[in-house]
């Protein structure tokens, strides 16, 4: 009994010595960062660079009596309605920015100032300077601004690295939201490489840092005081934050800026591919053991791809050593990539594993576009068609597809108009004969049959239009 009282009262003890913090640890805080965490540092770093954009636009309409907005009116009338009484109103906007350069040199979205007549940048410590539009992109909703009569030596954020970036990493979020002034949030990294149906080429930073109306344009910070995206859009269903913030990454605002300062043009480079994601399907039927990569299925001739070697069948998994998800990935690695380099694909074929490199260059605007107006007594009077090429097929986020007669423009007061036609139509046969070019189409239309039979595809579906 004796002896099983010493034996617990040593196995007590060794415990207590165990769990006991040491003398060492048990020390008073000395300091503000030993008490609590703080973010005031990096801020302090951060928020000088970020500015706040207020736009100002003048929005010209027409106005209609009641009785033309009518569905018995529009139906009868089409696109032939009144133009009304002009009106205009002026419309104010705002949202934030970013210092990149310290000569005034600010990025924001490009719905923050698209359409506006008057731009003002306001930085953190209230100094005003009206700005100037470099340039802008709309597919990745970028901008660039130059302040006017701007000092110089002003605060800048550098560009991070999207590569650096992980999930779980602590974020701020830096903007203007609601204009109540610079208000700074906090988060972390949800995702990375979001994508969404409205952008065909970011791979969007996903945070949980509150972001909300006025924050757009503004910074997505790390801890390190870097730039790791610009806010750019909310998931809501409300309008208001539910905790899904996107941010275009940095790599992709250097791209977009260094072609706007360096030529007032982003030029991306052109592949010359099609192709589709390996899912669960595909890759079990190809003895893949994971989805991913992309499969592709056309290659233009005289492209990059054709020139590094792909075939068609070929599974493309990795970009510089990137792994690729689905195209989407694919885009988005070749877009942050300058025309006049080179990127390694790693390949699967057959089974085995291939090294292909490619050569990064400009889509050519050949053959010639031709873009030409139909005019005269015809079914497509009031369009505008063009012979599709890479460059156009760029500019029109759509594949290229060689010997391709596609609608860029519909004047509302044509004759095609009423018939439904669209721009992003493409002209297949008229009366039957198959279309190649603008030329055929022009050659066709001259002829006078008494009556009109156009086909015309639309994404998926062919139109077959009858006339006369």
């Amino acid at each position: 009994m004796k002896r099983t009282s010493v034996l617990g009262g040593l196995f007590g003890l060794a415990l207590l010595a165990a769990i006991a913090p040491t003398a060492e640890a048990q020390q008073v805080p000395s300091s503000r960062e030993q008490i609590s965490l703080s973010f005031a540092s990096v801020v302090k770093q951060a928020a000088p660079a970020v500015v706040n954009i207020y736009t100002r636009k003048t929005v010209r309409t027409r106005s209609l009596p009641p009785i033309f907005n009518d569905p018995l009116f529009r139906q009868f009338f089409g696109n032939r309605l009144p133009q009304g009484v002009p009106q205009q109103r002026v419309e104010n906007s705002l949202g934030s920015g970013v210092i990149i350069q310290a000569n005034g040199i600010v990025v924001t979205n490009n719905h923050v100032i698209e359409g506006a007549d008057e731009i003002t940048v306001v930085l953190q410590d209230r100094r005003e300077f009206e700005a100037e539009l470099i340039g802008s992109d709309e597919r990745t909703d970028l901008a660039v601004l130059r302040l006017k009569d701007s000092p110089t030596g002003l605060p800048t954020l550098q560009l991070g690295n999207m590569e650096t970036l992980e999930v779980g990493d602590l974020v701020l979020a830096i903007g203007n939201p609601f204009g109540v002034g610079q208000t700074v949030t906090s988060g972390i990294v949800s995702a990375l490489g979001r994508h969404t149906g409205g952008n065909s080429f970011n791979a969007f930073i996903q945070t949980d840092a509150a972001i909300n109306p006025g924050n757009s344009g503004g910074a997505l910070v790390t801890l390190d005081g870097k730039l790791a995206g610009i806010n750019s859009s909310i998931y809501t269903r409300d309008g208001g934050y539910m905790g899904i913030g996107f941010a275009i990454p940095a790599d992709m605002v250097r791209t977009v800026v260094d072609g706007l300062l360096n030529g007032g043009k982003v030029i991306r480079p052109w592949v010359g591919v099609t192709g589709q994601g390996v899912g669960r399907d595909i890759a079990a039927s190809l003895g893949f053991d994971r989805p991913g990569g992309v499969l592709i299925n056309g290659i233009a001739k005289g492209s990059p791809a054709e020139a590094a070697g792909l075939r068609i069948g070929d599974v493309v998994t990795a970009v510089d050593g990137v792994d690729l998800a689905d195209p989407a990935d694919l885009r988005y690695r070749l877009a942050t990539r300058p025309v006049g380099e080179s990127v390694t694909l790693s390949v699967l074929r057959k089974g085995g594993a291939v090294s292909l490199r490619m050569p990064l260059e400009a889509a050519p605007d050949r053959p010639d576009r031709a873009e030409t107006e139909i005019k005269g007594r015809t079914p497509l009077t009031g369009i505008k068609v063009a012979n599709l090429n890479p460059a156009l097929s760029e500019e029109l986020e759509r594949a290229y597809v060689p010997d391709t007669v596609i609608v860029t423009a519909v004047r509302r007061d044509g004759y095609a108009a009423n018939l439904g036609i669209e721009p992003g139509d493409v002209i297949r046969e008229i009366n039957g004969k198959p279309v190649r070019s603008v030329q055929e189409v022009t050659d066709l239309l001259q002829r006078t049959p008494s009556r009109w039979l156009i086909s015309i595809q639309r994404g998926d579906r062919v139109l077959n239009i009858q006339v006369g």
